[in-house]
């Protein structure tokens, strides 16, 4: 079991938080999922996400894949099957009442096991490793202004700032299937994971998070730091972080 803290707000511009988080220490499993659509709709969509994971694992116990002659291969089907259940589990709940149409939620999971990161993830919430002094971005946004980052035509700081920056291009329940991408690293004691929606580094650059993940401080402590400079910045969307030490 890792140590973990972790902190929501609702910025300084919205009224309602449409975030929500899952911190399971039990099977070191993490999550952050940030909503979108009308109404109510985005609450719904990303809580949804939350207790249609924790069902899930529920149901489905995650030893079987730890003891699996190939664990990473069995814990990646586990996952994908995880976000393919609750894809549609969503995509069905905003067909039952006009009002949801149209719901969705990003959602980015880590679970740590024997040294190892495994993170699945759907839209621009993200996942960073912050070791000593270094930082890495281990997930890849899906949304309109990266593919326009990779594409050459935007900085990652114009990236920031971009009309569209807060456009995803893949969601659960935006669309009847999903595909999650999912990412095996390496660990090493002392590594802080990081998981955030885009009201976190969307206010903080790369090296503002790290910076402020580095010091040191216990992760309760990190947490509220963060959210607290995102705040400074503008705090013009919901902020959720999730932080797991090794």
């Amino acid at each position: 079991m890792s140590k973990m803290g972790f902190r929501t707000d609702a910025g300084r511009r919205r009224t309602g938080n449409e975030d929500a988080l899952l911190v399971l220490p039990r099977y070191d499993i993490y999550l952050v999922a940030d909503g979108v659509g009308g109404h109510n709709s985005g609450e719904l969509a990303s809580r949804k996400a939350v207790y249609g994971v924790e069902a899930f694992l529920e149901r489905n116990p995650l030893e079987a894949a730890h003891r699996a002659e190939h664990p990473a291969a069995a814990l990646m089907e586990y996952f994908l099957r995880c976000f393919r259940e609750v894809n549609a589990e969503i995509c069905a709940l905003s067909l039952t009442n006009p009002e949801n149409r149209g719901m969705a939620t990003t959602a980015v999971l880590a679970h740590v096991l024997q040294g190892k990161l495994f993170v699945v993830n759907v839209g621009d919430s993200r996942a960073y490793i912050v070791r000593a002094e270094e930082i890495s971005r281990i997930t890849v946004d899906h949304s309109v202004v990266n593919d326009m980052v990779e594409r050459g035509e935007l900085t990652e700081e114009q990236a920031r700032v971009h009309p569209r920056r807060n456009e995803i291009t893949r969601a659960l329940g935006a669309e009847i299937s999903v595909t999650p991408d999912f990412f095996i690293t390496d660990l090493l004691a002392g590594d802080r994971i990081v998981l955030c929606t885009d009201g976190l580094c969307g206010e903080l650059s790369d090296d503002d998070i790290r910076r402020i993940v580095s010091r040191g401080e216990n992760l309760n402590d990190t947490c509220r730091m963060l959210v607290n400079g995102a705040n400074a910045n503008g705090g013009s969307d919901n902020i959720t972080v999730v932080c797991v030490e090794i």
